[in-house]
């Protein structure tokens, strides 16, 4: 599962990950579009989850019942169930690494996938939500209101590729339901 963010994400995320259990079975990442900050997220969001929280490093495996964070100058990828970094390809204006790590699960994940857009400016991954349900996923917005920031949710619910537009404790919810329905892989 990803969760894309940005501005105004940390609150969508901690929202989201005190509402979802720690034995779901899924790996959940973390994609929140930093260009040049550190991000302290792996610091952060322990404290409102008991599942491991892991910041990315290159060939790490993709693990369920664990929260994983992009690190800032990168894209990130998947290949054969562990993570790949490259240089980040946007280094000017708006990145677009939720963009590209989605792209990569509809090409390289053969489990089912669930695409989650929370509170940003821009609209980094809404251009990849098409794509993930034509592979069978599952696309979800915060619900604008609830956003400190609604460019992002509102740009992937303009794409028409949304399936639930939802506040962070309901898209928990969804998600169990999903996973629980599914058997996710």
């Amino acid at each position: 599962m990803c969760v894309g963010g940005s501005a105004g994400g940390l609150d969508a995320y901690q929202r989201l990950l005190k509402n979802l259990p720690s034995n779901l079975g899924v790996a959940i990442v973390i994609v929140n579009h930093l260009r040049t900050v550190t991000t302290l997220l792996h610091e952060i969001l322990p404290s409102y989850t008991c599942m491991p929280v892991e910041l990315i490093t290159e060939g790490l495996d993709i693990r369920p019942n664990h929260v994983f964070i992009i690190p800032p100058q990168c894209d990130l990828h998947v290949s054969h169930g562990a993570f790949r970094l490259k240089p980040i390809s946007k280094p000017r204006g708006w990145p677009d690494v939720i963009t590209v790590f989605l792209r990569s699960l509809t090409q390289h994940w053969h489990g089912r996938l669930v695409a989650v857009i929370v509170s940003g400016y821009d609209g980094d991954g809404a251009e990849a939500l098409c794509a993930i349900r034509d592979v069978g996923g599952v696309t979800i917005a915060q619900l604008p209101a609830s956003a400190e920031q609604a460019d992002m949710p509102e740009s992937a619910i303009a794409s028409g590729c949304v399936d639930f537009i939802l506040a962070p404790e309901q898209i928990a919810a969804q998600i169990v339901k999903i996973v629980r329905s599914d058997k996710m892989s």
